[in-house]
Formats: structure tokens, C-alpha cells, sequence
């Protein structure tokens, strides 16, 4: 199997006190030669701060990707960030529409003066700077569309719209993934999926994590959990196999590239790439 090409994302901490432990885990991953490194962007923008001066700083060890999303903000404020991110040296985002500021769940309403959809975000943020921009997609289906085709024609205006590639919600069967692929070349989109891989291991945050965007969870791995709630070796065990096990999977089928979400930990996002043949510091192999 060929070493695939990988990438992280981070969320910024919420106290300041935090930075220098996530630039920690930050120079751990950078290690791994990611494709990118990518910081997350709360709600309406509430981590702006923080965001910007983490996603600056780990632009020095690795290509970083600051994520900027449609919410709560007007098109103003959302180009504001836009070039302070390109002015910082950052030349990747990750955008989204982002959760409604009401919680997950709840109704998307667009800003009055802000970017509706993330398709609009793409081309706002493609006049500003020549952007290498990741959306995300649902193989399991958005919560908010209709059904698979429907999460398919907005991927394809995300596409059309200058993204590069998406990125896709994490999921816990491989062949999930593998059908909407196939599902999104018949569709004619023909960018890179990059399938996501989520490095949770607790489980009750995982199963909420789950509910909230529809990702269902197979009975072998609720039963692979079963029992470790006081035991966090075992439970980080049970992800580093789990996870090896999706994308193994995923990489026999022809996926070369993954997205890990690491929770800010870097000790399971190496260990899964170690199994996946990808060591620390192979940039200078």
C-alpha cells in the first residue's frame, strides 16, 4: 500500500493558556508531512482571535488551512478574516456555512448582509485571494437535505464554485463512504473526496457527536467500547483499530488521502499513521 497523504484538523483552545500545548500537538502532526494542518472556527465566528493567532503560528511548521464559515457574520466581516488569513501567509481554507447560532439541530437562517451558502462563501473568498479551499460533504447525508441527491447537487455548487476538494463527515463503515464517492463521479463531480476519520475515544462524546449529524453507529463498534468507560488505554486502543480498520479498507479501494479529526491529541492520529505505513519526520526520508 502506498503511503496516502494526510491531514489534521485542530480546534483552537478555549483559554489562552492553551496555545502553547496546541502548538505542541501542532508540531507533532507536522512531523507526519500533512498536506495541511486545518483550525477550526467557531460559531459565528466566536473563536476569531484565537483562531487566527493559532492557525498564524502553525503556519511556521506545516501548510495550514484556517476554516471560515457563513454564520452570524456579514460579507464584510467574513472578507475581513479572509485577508487576514492571506496577509498572515495562510493560503488554504476550509469553508462551511456552518451550525446555526441557535445549536446544531436547530434551523439555518442566512445573515441579512452575510453569505448565504457555503457556495457563496467560496466565491467571495475566491475574489479576494487564489484560495485553495476544502468544503465539507455528507456521505451519510447532510441533516438538513432531502435525500442523496440533493446533498449532491449542493456539493456541486460548492464544486463549481472553485473548491478544490471536500472533506466528508466522519463515518464508521467504509463502504458509506465508498458509495457516495461513486454516487458524487456519476453526479460529475470530479475533485477529490477526502474521507474523514474521526479519532474520538469517548464514546458518549462520539455517539452525540454521531446523532448530531447523522453518522449511524454499527453495533461492533458500540460493542467494541462496551465496558472501557473507566478505561482510557483500552479506549485508545479500540479507536487506533478502528480507525486502521476504515481506512485499510478505504486504501485497498483506492483512497489516497485522509482527514483526521484528532480532538487536539496527536498520539492516536500518529499511531493510525504509523500503521498506514506513514512515520514521523518522513519529509526527510
Amino acid at each position: 500500500m502506498n503511503q496516502p497523504d494526510v491531514s489534521f484538523e485542530l480546534f483552537p483552545p478555549k483559554r489562552p493558556d492553551g496555545v502553547e500545548a496546541l502548538l505542541g500537538v501542532a508540531k507533532d502532526l507536522a512531523a507526519l508531512d500533512p498536506a495541511f494542518i486545518s483550525v477550526t472556527y467557531g460559531a459565528g465566528g466566536s473563536s476569531r482571535e484565537r483562531t487566527l493567532g493559532v492557525t498564524a503560528a502553525i503556519a511556521k511548521e506545516a501548510p495550514v488551512a484556517g476554516h471560515i464559515t457563513c454564520v452570524g457574520a456579514s460579507c464584510a466581516d467574513v472578507d475581513a478574516v479572509l485577508k487576514e488569513y492571506w496577509a498572515a501567509g495562510v493560503r488554504r481554507i476550509v469553508a462551511l456555512r456552518g451550525d446555526s447560532l441557535d445549536g446544531i439541530g436547530a434551523r439555518y437562517k442566512p445573515h441579512a448582509q452575510g453569505y448565504a451558502y457555503a457556495n457563496d462563501l467560496i466565491a467571495g473568498a475566491k475574489k479576494i485571494a487564489d484560495f485553495d479551499v476544502s468544503v465539507g460533504c455528507y456521505p451519510e447525508t447532510h441533516p438538513d437535505a432531502r435525500g442523496l441527491q440533493d446533498e449532491l447537487d449542493n456539493l456541486k455548487r460548492k464544486i463549481d464554485a472553485g473548491a478544490d476538494r471536500a472533506i466528508s463527515q466522519f463515518f464508521f463503515e467504509p463502504e458509506v463512504f465508498l458509495r457516495y464517492r461513486d454516487a458524487a463521479a456519476d453526479a460529475g463531480i470530479d475533485k477529490p473526496i477526502v474521507p474523514g476519520i474521526m479519532l474520538q475515544p469517548n464514546f458518549k462524546g462520539l455517539q452525540k457527536m454521531a446523532r448530531l449529524c447523522g453518522a449511524f453507529v454499527p453495533l461492533k463498534v458500540s460493542s467494541a467500547y462496551d465496558g472501557l468507560d473507566d478505561d482510557a488505554k483500552a479506549r485508545d486502543r479500540v479507536t487506533v483499530d478502528l480507525s486502521t480498520q476504515i481506512c485499510t479498507r478505504l486504501a485497498n479501494e483506492g483512497v489516497d488521502a485522509f482527514h483526521f479529526y484528532t480532538m487536539n491529541k496527536s498520539a492516536l492520529a500518529t499511531e493510525v499513521c504509523r500503521n498506514l505505513g506513514i512515520s514521523k519526520d518522513r519529509r526527510a526520508a
